[in-house]
């Protein structure tokens, strides 16, 4: 044989080899590409993403997209040759795999994670949108869940209204963990509480309750801290003055908060907060209407100008990530707050661009 022919065989075999080792051999990767984006004023499938009932409600236009990322599985496991071509493509990111799903955390670990994510966030955008309107919001502190084989298991339930500790009123999640702790782990605690059905009875009448426990419970020790503790999460519970229902299936986390916020904002307000553009976001929201960051901002930035946006509201921590790298005809919008955000539409509509708060680099 030639050496010249051997020579290419050679180094076909060396490359069918190292192609059929980067397809075989997996990598601790994985991958982040553009998700759907809905839009909150619209439709998902058959029924509106947004349904407010009880309170009147104005005409919407335009468009107040939130959007979305996709990932590869936690069971998925990328290999050589996919990675590389992720770290090349322009619409897909690659990140160590422990970032998506950090110690060991499974799909169905992840996906519940996220549902959850997802209805607090759901929550907390009806408190920001109706805070933001003035529109007044009470709420309670509640168990939102029981720890297994802790003093509080078969005590307590989720959705148990605490009215007090010790006697002592609690207007906040964080002040039954500091009563808590003033104990010594063996002391007992006393928790005033209205039982879940009684005040989920109670709030559909719109009545007070009527039925008020005293449940005395023998404090354990934490095996992180040593400090008492009983075995429960604090949380808020709101009530609504009129009926807000979020419609939205195969979506997870909390980072749709927001355009949720935006768009009750939105139906509740006379006149088109969008002015007709077509306006995309993301970014978390609490009670009191702070936006924080998300992740995936890459991705979702090229989701939405594929969708068709020219606006997009961008959480201000987010912001230098975003501005590195702006998808052609997307201008970004930096927002802190649901008041900044909205600020921001009144001058799209208004078409004062120049005046919107923008991202940049640094």
């Amino acid at each position: 044989m030639p050496r010249r022919t051997a020579t290419m065989l050679a180094s076909t075999l060396i490359f069918i080899a190292l192609l059929c080792a980067g397809v075989l051999i997996p990598v601790p990767y994985a991958e982040m590409s553009p998700g759907p984006t809905v839009n909150t004023l619209g439709k998902a499938g058959d029924e509106p993403v947004l349904r407010i009932s009880g309170r009147k409600t104005y005409p919407t236009g335009g468009h107040l997209n939130m959007t979305t990322v996709r990932v590869t599985g936690a069971d998925y496991r990328m290999n050589l040759v996919e990675t590389v071509y992720g770290w090349l493509a322009h619409d897909q990111v690659v990140v160590p795999h422990e970032t998506l799903y950090p110690d060991g955390q499974t799909e169905e670990q992840s996906t519940q994670e996220n549902a959850e994510e997802f209805s607090q966030s759901q929550e907390s955008a009806k408190v920001a949108a109706l805070r933001q309107l003035k529109i007044p919001v009470s709420s309670q502190v509640v168990v939102s869940t029981v720890v297994k084989d802790t003093p509080a298991q078969d005590r307590l339930h989720a959705g148990d209204v605490i009215r007090a500790v010790d006697g002592t009123a609690v207007e906040e999640p964080g002040d039954v963990a500091g009563l808590v702790t003033r104990h010594q782990p063996g002391e007992k605690v006393v928790f005033t509480i209205v039982p879940a059905k009684e005040a989920a009875a109670a709030e559909k009448a719109g009545k007070e309750p009527t039925v008020v426990d005293e449940v005395t419970i023998t404090t354990a020790r934490s095996p992180e801290s040593g400090k008492a503790i009983v075995g429960i999460q604090a949380g808020l519970d709101h009530t609504f003055p009129f009926t807000i229902d979020i419609h939205l299936a195969d979506v997870g986390g909390p980072s749709a908060g927001l355009m949720f916020a935006l768009g009750i904002v939105d139906k509740l307000t006379p006149g088109d907060l969008t002015g007709g553009e077509f306006i995309a976001g993301t970014g978390t929201i609490d009670d009191d209407g702070k936006v924080g960051p998300i992740g995936g901002i890459e991705m979702k930035l090229v989701g939405a100008r594929n969708a068709g946006a020219e606006y997009f509201l961008v959480p201000k921590a987010n912001c230098a990530a975003a501005a590195a790298d702006i998808p052609k005809g997307l201008t970004l919008v930096k927002v802190d707050t649901i008041a900044d955000a909205t600020a921001s539409l009144e001058k799209i509509k208004a078409g004062r661009t120049g005046e919107l708060p923008a991202c940049t680099k640094g």
